[in-house]
């Protein structure tokens, strides 16, 4: 059964735009087959993608949704800008070169990807490409409460997403109650933990999905989106892209909801942000890379 585009939920950014709370993301889908699973996507009835610069993916993306008949005002697009590109003038530069990857006149939404470097300078490079159009809204990833609220404190123009890891076993209820403060939209990353912790096969999750005849990532996009949370799972199979569109025509209690609530740990399932070798492990991609361009640079100079 085709999905029917009138089923999707929708939250309202601060500024106005609509944004469609389910989409499909591409993080590690593989260049070679990324414009195939975006098509795929949009065909079922995606009409909200997230992508980034450090997917190396916005080319496949862009080429997909230009072939897909699907007109451009129709598809919520997302990008992040990598942190080798922060910094006033350099993250200008960098979205003005996925505009040109995604083969689009303007981006739905920026994301600045991580919350190190120069962070500020490269927001005021996303607020001037907002008020001129080129981004329709901007945001932030990856920003725990303290530095969220910083950046909402010390910012004339706040940021109207924050994309996080959010899923059963790390809720983000703290940072929620934050977001919601400053008028900032939840967007979960990895909404099913990447399956980490047997979350599939969690006896809490496979109860209530009974309950509904849904499957446990059924429930877990379902709870998200009850709690106000943008969600952006990732497939590279067609079928599974349909099943989690598949999750508009049920409903969690609020019993169901509070089970779900006690399954918090409050730990992400993948690193901490705020670990010191953590940060030192970002640094050091960003020095490879520049590197890495450099040596590039020089031999072609050569």
């Amino acid at each position: 059964m085709a999905f029917d585009s009138n089923d999707m939920m929708y939250v309202t950014l601060s500024n106005g735009v609509k944004m469609p709370q389910l989409g499909y993301g591409v993080y590690q889908v593989g260049a070679e087959e990324c414009e195939r699973c975006v098509t795929d996507a949009l065909e079922v009835g995606y009409r909200h993608i997230d992508t980034a610069q450090s997917y190396f993916n916005e080319e496949q993306v862009g080429a997909a949704i230009a072939a897909s008949g699907v007109d451009r005002d129709d598809v919520f697009l997302t990008t992040k800008v990598w942190l080798e590109h922060y910094g006033e003038g350099a993250t200008r530069a960098s979205v003005e070169d996925s505009l040109r990857k995604l083969q689009t006149e303007y981006i739905d939404l920026v994301l600045l990807h991580q919350p190190f470097g120069d962070a500020f300078g490269a927001w005021r490079d996303l607020v001037r490409l907002y008020e001129e159009g080129k981004v329709r809204a901007i945001g932030i990833s990856n920003f725990y409460v303290d530095r969220m609220v910083e950046f909402c404190e010390f910012n004339e123009v706040k940021p109207m997403v924050n994309q996080m890891e959010r899923h059963p076993l790390n809720q983000n209820t703290e940072l929620m109650e934050w977001e919601k403060k400053y008028g900032v939209v939840p967007e979960a990353w990895a909404p099913f933990g990447e399956g980490r912790g047997d979350l599939f096969e969690n006896e809490v999750l496979a109860q209530i999905g009974a309950a509904h005849g849904k499957s446990t990532a059924q429930v877990m996009l379902r709870w998200n989106l009850q709690r106000g949370v943008v969600v952006i799972p990732k497939s590279v199979h067609r079928e599974r892209m349909e099943q989690n569109l598949d999750v508009f025509d049920f409903s969690l209690s609020d019993e169901e909801m509070a089970q779900i609530a006690l399954l918090d740990t409050e730990t992400s399932s993948f690193f901490s942000h705020a670990d010191p070798k953590m940060i030192q492990w970002f640094a050091q991609i960003v020095e490879e890379r520049k590197t890495n361009h450099d040596h590039r640079k020089d031999k072609k100079n050569w």
